[in-house]
């Protein structure tokens, strides 16, 4: 019974269905002309996308970016082992320097002897020290490792190696 009511209401209805039917063909045709518009725009905007400003496309832009921060990196780690291989020589430069000038004789015009250290950084080098009297001049070398000599020291000497370790 359900079912005879059912058609008799499509038969008399049939006319409104068709142009409902039609309409929703309508709205669905203008969604799909829609739809590819769309499609076409972001296909242009796409290939504008995937061609560089100079005619290379992105993945080649991207491929040589890649490289090029290869290239970089690669360059990096040689400057940061040529930097250690100067860090390690510098060590073990002498870098610390100080003099001082002072008379050795009371009878003698001015501070013509003197007093040099000259040290690396880890307070290894050597004192050189120079006496000037009126006949004659002489020069002592004493080493030093770890800010101290096995040799007796002047007060100069001393003073000389003091303000080259602090430098």
């Amino acid at each position: 019974m359900a079912n005879t009511d059912v058609m008799n209401f499509i038969v008399n209805n049939l006319s409104y269905l068709v142009g409902i039917l039609g309409v929703l063909v309508i709205i669905m045709y203008l969604l799909i002309i829609n739809l590819i518009y769309n499609l076409n725009y972001m296909k242009k905007r796409y290939k504008k996308m995937m061609t560089g400003v100079d005619g290379a496309n992105l993945e080649r832009m991207m491929i040589g970016c890649i490289d090029s921060t290869k290239a970089v990196s690669d360059e990096n780690a040689k400057l940061w082992e040529e930097n250690k291989a100067i860090r390690e020589l510098l060590s073990q430069a002498l870098t610390r320097v100080a003099i001082v000038r002072f008379r050795a004789f009371e009878d003698m015009g001015s501070d013509l002897s003197y007093a040099v250290a000259m040290l690396d950084s880890h307070n290894n080098g050597v004192v050189l020290s120079s006496i000037f009297a009126r006949e004659d001049s002489r020069s002592y070398a004493k080493p030093i490792v770890n800010g101290t000599s096995t040799y007796a020291m002047t007060k100069e000497e001393e003073d000389a190696l003091q303000q080259a370790m602090s430098k």
